[in-house]
């Protein structure tokens, strides 16, 4: 029994050590992160690149330049650090691995990238006549201004009036003015306006102020 006792007790540690091991998160080495900071110039005047980026490479992580150039991030020794901005060629460095020091300064240099385009060449028109006739024919598309004059004048409203059809409110509010008609003459002949005097009163009326002269204009 004593030395079934024996053999189980190192087991037993050694099984605690393991999970203390697994359970403990992993962490790097508390001098190996340094802080790196520094100033993004170009190469040609020495003025400092706004907005620059700077890119941890394979860490997914970076920071960019203020408005002097200037920038400032935590990296780790064997790091490759990565500096780009519109306009210049990318340049990328490497965090020495023996630094004794827990800082390290950069004033790093980029290069203006020139981009070439392919030559564009300008002719003129054969003759003055073309030219004034391409000039008449041509078709310049519409402006928001005349879009929205299209969209809201009258005729065009009518026939969208005419040909989109209701949606569900407008449906509705119809079904019920006729269920409700329906209910209010059940039992009677709905009255007829052409033999309303009332009515022909206030026809007359508009016909006179010119009411459907000025809707039809």
């Amino acid at each position: 029994m004593k030395k079934n006792v024996f053999l189980f007790f190192p087991l037993l540690v050694f099984g605690l050590a393991v999970q203390v091991k697994a359970q403990t998160p992993v962490s790097f080495p508390k001098d190996s992160v340094i802080q790196l900071f520094g100033i993004v110039m170009t190469a040609d005047s020495l003025r400092g690149i706004p907005a620059a980026s700077v890119i941890v490479t394979g860490k997914g992580r970076g920071t960019i330049t203020n408005s002097d150039g200037v920038f400032s991030i935590a990296v780790l020794k064997g790091d490759k650090i990565t500096f780009s901005s519109i306009g210049f060629k990318n340049k990328t460095i490497d965090i020495p691995r023996n630094l004794t020091d827990n800082q390290y300064s950069v004033i790093q240099l980029l290069i203006s990238d020139t981009a070439y385009l392919p030559a564009t060449i300008l002719r003129p028109r054969p003759t003055r006549e073309q030219f004034e006739r391409d000039f008449v024919n041509d078709v310049i598309p519409d402006d928001n201004y005349e879009i929205a004059r299209k969209n809201t004048d009258e005729a065009s409203r009518r026939l969208m009036l005419a040909t989109l059809p209701m949606d569900g409110r407008e449906a509705v509010n119809y079904q019920l003015k006729q269920r409700a008609a329906k209910y209010y003459y059940s039992g009677q002949l709905p009255p007829m306006n052409i033999f309303n005097p009332l009515a022909w009163a206030d026809f007359i009326k508009s016909w006179k102020r010119g009411d459907f002269k000025s809707n039809t204009q």
